[in-house]
């Protein structure tokens, strides 16, 4: 039975979907997959970029290091190329993290 979240889940998002899911410009999307090379978005016959959820996944690691990190391009990059792995477990805590933090405000907030 297939779960709520992969009901929601496409096989292919666009250009501006994946611009409107980290609030960039489309243009800044062109350029971070030119400047990384771990995004690979199908083309379809007009040229158009279709991304996957990898890509997606793959922006969500880079806009981390770059965005809330403060990294350049050149040491995001650099750091995804030596030690990927490393890269995407500290993201994942850093997320459940930032997950179990909301929790506990929603809770302290309801309690009040």
């Amino acid at each position: 039975m297939p779960t709520e979240e992969s009901k929601n889940e496409k096989l292919y998002y666009t250009i501006g979907e994946v611009a409107g899911m980290f609030g960039v410009n489309a243009s800044l999307i062109r350029y971070w997959e030119g400047r990384f090379d771990i995004i690979k978005p199908h083309k379809n016959r007009k040229g158009n970029r279709l991304f996957t959820a990898k890509d997606i996944d793959n922006f969500r690691l880079i806009y981390h290091l770059v965005k809330e990190r403060g990294m350049t391009l050149e040491g995001a990059a650099q750091k995804l190329r030596e030690n990927r792995d490393d890269t995407v477990n500290n993201y994942e805590v850093v997320r459940r993290l930032e997950d179990i933090r909301n929790l506990l405000i929603e809770i302290r907030d309801s309690i009040e």
